[in-house]
């Protein structure tokens, strides 16, 4: 495939997408299936969970039905053994790897003294140290495609207190992915792998938001994963050689591309929108935050 051929389409495409059973991951994954492309669901859940919607295989539904080819894959991205197979499985059913996203994670937003080591182990195994075994060992498949992305759902590198104070051990683990994009967008470059992060302004209404930080009044104040959706579709269009080593804020970025209408994203237009985690205060929202 040409250069010029990866312009408005991921059709025949192949990515591969941790923790895509729900929320951001499968709103990626939708995405790309509307273009036909082939998603590989790399997550854990496979049994139906009351507080957790969807499964690997209601995610693989959903694809097809979108227009993809779909691929379940049971992984635990703390697994090497599981992380490898399933990487091979990918190259196997769709005869090569183009893109990457490390959505999996894992979240606890408790100071030093309430968190618990085998918590505190949990996220720097799932967010930082999948992260980087996902892509390390994804790179050997990516070299051979015609446009190869990593993304990272994952901060730009903001190192202030006011990120750290009051959930340390999780704002580790979050940086620790975006650490890792640093060091392979600088790695990789010279192979043509693009590695970029992607962050959302707001919060983003999924179950994490649902069950953990305060239910329907921040669901209310969130916008819908398909702002992440888009701008990820957006940025894997992109040239890879030229575009790598970004840590991107969603609105920003699709702002940058041309889009300019942004409350259809909004899960209530009359709630005033809430700020995400570490979204740098020199990073100004391109559109008004506040209740339409």
């Amino acid at each position: 495939m040409t250069a010029a051929a990866h312009s408005s389409s991921l059709a025949g495409k192949t990515l591969f997408i941790t923790g895509a059973s729900r929320g951001i991951g499968l709103a990626i994954a939708l995405r790309a299936a509307r273009d036909g492309a082939n998603v590989v669901i790399a997550a854990k859940t496979t049994q139906p969970n009351p507080k957790l919607p969807g499964t690997i295989f209601s995610a693989a539904e959903e694809i097809e039905a979108a227009g993809g080819r779909a691929l379940p894959l049971s992984v635990d991205v703390r697994d090497e053994g599981q992380v490898r197979e399933a990487l091979e499985k990918t190259v196997q059913t769709f005869g090569g790897l183009d893109i990457v996203i490390n959505n999996a994670s894992a979240i606890a937003l408790t100071n030093s003294q309430a968190t618990d080591m085998k918590r505190f182990d949990l996220m720097h195994q799932i967010n930082a140290r999948g992260t980087f075994m996902v892509s390390k060992y994804a790179v050997p498949f990516l070299e051979k495609s015609a446009n190869p992305h990593i993304l990272m759902m994952s901060p730009p590198l903001d190192m202030k207190t006011k990120w750290f104070a009051g959930h340390t051990a999780y704002s580790m683990a979050k940086y620790g992915m975006s650490l890792v994009v640093l060091g392979l967008a600088g790695e990789l470059r010279p192979k043509g792998i693009a590695v970029n992060a992607l962050w959302p302004r707001t919060t983003i209404a999924t179950s994490a938001i649902q069950n953990l930080l305060g239910g329907e009044t921040l669901m209310r104040a969130s916008r819908k994963p398909a702002i992440l959706a888009d701008a990820a579709h957006a940025l894997f269009l992109k040239e890879a050689r030229a575009f790598t080593g970004q840590f991107l804020i969603d609105d920003q970025f699709l702002w940058d591309q041309g889009v300019r209408e942004f409350d259809h994203y909004r899960v209530d237009p009359a709630s005033p929108l809430a700020p995400d985690f570490f979204v740098p205060e020199s990073s100004i929202p391109p559109v008004s935050l506040g209740p339409k």
